[in-house]
């Protein structure tokens, strides 16, 4: 009976019990050599427009060659306002029908992005939308252990006091969140249970607002506060993120952090440059994706643009985890 259960991990992801109260998923490596291959992107879901297509194609393409486990997707699923609900044909005509490559047809792990708590927050979380894309795992915060890397998804939107405070002409889906501060509290407590707990070669959070960015919106002052303390203690290596609308990477001057922005998945362009005090190690304000290769002593990272050309790659080796 064991070897249906394995098959039933490596082609669904289950979600088992862990100590901490993060949901955790499995995803153990099926490569021989027992690695790891992902994409990331985030900031797409505009049915196709302002380049998502031609993301989308090299995405394909460069996930083909790197035989990809999964994607993780860092938010801002669909604009502007999210889905309106289980049915919103905006899930099939951004998604769907856009990601069509037989690269991409694996596990989309996905957070919720602001945008997306705009609109009916709780659909993206469905068990409707998986049902209409296997792909689709969406949920607020939890886990992918990879075996070789635990994959820590944060669910940032709360933490920004100005959506509660200041939402201007929006309205936000706060359903399952609010009180804020308890909703906060719980989940850094769960955060830092999980983290100290992972025997993981690499430990990687991934949140849809930056730490650290030098585009429009800049550091996230709640997650620099609250969230980034957390991250330096317990060894993080890599923090994925989008929100800002283009590619970034960049060294934390006081740890082994690395901040990685990929919100490049459509809209971009915005002409905007704000350096903060950690050390920028390329920024490219326009489209693209990110790709991630792990081993149990190498990660790899490489950025492209909408040709698919690499626009910076950056590595790291380390000692196997004993």
């Amino acid at each position: 009976m064991a070897a249906p259960i394995m098959l039933l991990l490596v082609v669904v992801p289950l979600v088992v019990a862990a100590a901490a109260e993060l949901p955790r998923l499995e995803h153990p490596p099926t490569k021989e050599d027992r690695s790891l291959a992902l994409l990331a992107v985030g900031d797409w879901g505009r049915r196709g427009q302002f380049n998502q297509s031609l993301v989308a194609e090299q995405m394909g393409i460069i996930g083909e060659k790197m035989d990809i486990d999964f994607v993780v997707n860092v938010g801002d699923n669909f604009y502007k306002n999210g889905l309106t609900g289980v049915d919103d044909k905006t899930f099939e005509e951004s998604f769907t029908n856009i990601y069509t490559a037989k690269s991409l047809q694996k596990p989309w792990y996905t957070i919720l992005g602001n945008h997306d708590y705009r609109g009916d927050a709780l659909a993206q979380l469905s068990p409707v939308l998986r049902n209409l894309d296997s792909r689709w795992i969406c949920m607020k915060s939890f886990v992918v252990n990879a075996e070789v890397a635990d994959f820590f998804f944060v669910d940032t939107t709360p933490f920004v006091l100005k959506y509660w405070n200041e939402p201007k002409d929006s309205t936000y889906d706060w359903r399952g969140v609010a009180p804020r501060e308890t909703y906060i509290a719980n989940l850094l407590k769960d955060l830092t249970c999980g983290l100290k707990q992972s025997k993981a070669t690499w430990k990687i959070v991934v949140g849809h607002h930056a730490i650290r960015s030098v585009s429009e919106h800049g550091d996230t002052q709640e997650l620099v506060q609250q969230l980034l303390p957390i991250l330096k203690a317990n060894g993080v290596d890599l923090y994925i993120n989008g929100h800002d609308h283009c590619l970034e990477h960049i060294s934390s001057r006081d740890s082994p952090l690395q901040y990685l922005t990929s919100g490049g998945g459509s809209k971009a362009w915005r002409g905007i440059f704000t350096p903060n005090t950690d050390k920028l190690e390329f920024f490219y304000d326009g489209q693209g994706f990110m790709s991630l290769r792990l081993t149990n002593t190498e990660a790899r990272v490489a950025f492209y643009d909408v040709a698919g050309t690499v626009l910076h790659s950056w590595g790291l080796t380390k000692g196997a985890y004993y």
